[in-house]
């Protein structure tokens, strides 16, 4: 199967950078699948998995949102955060999730406050998705 380049890169450090033959993330619009060849391509990405599939091998990444550019040969995935399973403290994201459905739960909200704790919550969520699948 044939592959190319996949650059996964946050505002700290680059996450990821390798040839791989297909991956599948969660845009605004709904799930893409991408392979070589794809047509060029922007969108926003959601809080969701990133689904990378080499030489056989799938492996899952938690990204919290972003854009996905596909160009040429080259997928490049801007993210606020994308962690792989074993960089990701189950501890720490069980808290925040915690955090985030007492915040929701707390009345008397603002709006924004609402808000971001509905996107803390999914983060976490999607966090402790991608570790405890990997742990199977």
């Amino acid at each position: 199967m044939s592959t190319f380049r996949l650059e996964i890169v946050t505002p700290e450090r680059k996450v990821y950078s390798d040839d791989v033959n297909f991956i599948v993330a969660r845009g605004v619009e709904g799930d893409l699948g991408i392979l070589r060849g794809h047509m060029p391509l922007v969108t926003p990405l959601k809080i969701s998995s990133l689904r990378i599939k080499k030489d056989g091998i799938e492996q899952e990444m938690a990204i919290s949102g972003g854009f996905l550019e596909v160009r040429g040969d080259v997928v490049t995935v801007l993210a606020e955060t994308a962690e792989l399973p074993e960089e990701i403290d189950v501890n720490r994201a069980l808290a925040a999730k915690e955090r985030a459905e007492r915040r929701l739960a707390e009345s008397g909200q603002e709006e924004i406050d609402f808000k971001r704790a509905q996107l803390a919550l999914q983060r976490a969520l999607n966090r402790i998705q991608v570790a405890k699948k990997a742990q199977k």
